[in-house]
């Protein structure tokens, strides 16, 4: 799957998405969001009947106009009907970065009503697919109780080998990648800032490692930015990382019009009409 099927369909993603014609493309875990990711995952959203709430942060002066009044940031927050999960549309709002690439969305659940805090969260930046973010959300959404862990993390890797993606050499019970080496799973070490109940998380001294949870990302060309990037903190149940897994490595096609610069050779695509 490196070269395109129709070459003489270019794609520029500067162009905005109503200027191209779409296309169907893969691998998925390379086609990018499509510049929609807001309002992909957002349309899932709605239809599993969370609530949307907009938090806009102003500065306004005392003889200002409403309409002259500055949004200095904003973000959007999703709840499920129980409270028990939300997503949190963060781009807009100042975001910390992972793999130098600034976070969009973070998912996050909790154990009952009782308690205001996350028992874990999960952070995904732009340009993971909107569809896979998408079937992770409705696995959460789906599960009574969304911190409970439900199996081990063999099930992850399960879920991407099974569709063809290869399990690392060097410690192949803790990641893989797909078989052009470009997309990455793996078990570590969690990156700062990854918020997380588990005591544990606090507890560790600075020269000791962290826990361990699920990273996942693409890096099209080895030692060049990535194009995406998504990390899960040590306490998201393994079926649900699973469930994003499977979706990521799916070889089902993705209706897109606006392709990732850095994957463009790398994707067939063929007319979606």
């Amino acid at each position: 799957m490196e070269a395109p099927l129709y070459p003489d369909f270019p794609l520029d993603p500067s162009t905005p998405p109503g200027g191209q014609p779409a296309f169907w493309v893969g691998p998925r875990h390379l086609a990018g969001d499509d510049k929609r990711l807001y309002d992909t995952v957002a349309d899932t959203l709605a239809g599993l009947g969370w609530t949307s709430l907009t938090i806009i942060r102003g500065r306004r002066e005392p003889e200002e106009a409403p309409e002259d009044r500055p949004v200095l940031r904003s973000t959007v927050l999703h709840i499920s009907p129980d409270t028990l999960r939300w997503a949190q549309w963060v781009l807009p709002d100042e975001p910390f970065y992972l793999g130098e690439l600034p976070i969009a969305w973070q998912v996050s659940a909790r154990a009952d009503t009782g308690s205001p805090l996350a028992q874990w969260s999960a952070y995904f930046t732009p340009d993971v697919p909107g569809e896979v973010l998408g079937d992770f959300l409705v696995a959460v959404d789906a599960r009574d109780q969304p911190s409970l862990p439900l199996a081990g993390p063999e099930v992850v890797l399960d879920a991407v080998t099974a569709h063809g993606w290869l399990r690392d050499i060097d410690q192949p019970g803790a990641g893989a990648t797909d078989p052009t080496f470009t997309s990455h799973l793996s078990h570590g070490e969690v990156p700062p800032l990854i918020q997380d109940a588990d005591p544990r998380a606090l507890a560790a001294e600075a020269d000791e490692s962290g826990l361990a949870g699920w990273q996942a990302w693409a890096e099209p060309v080895l030692g060049s930015p990535c194009l995406w990037a998504a990390s899960f903190g040590a306490s998201v149940p393994n079926d649900l990382v699973a469930a994003f897994a499977a979706s990521l490595s799916s070889t089902a096609p993705v209706l897109r019009r606006v392709l990732p610069e850095s994957t463009q050779d790398r994707l067939l695509r063929a007319p979606a009409d």
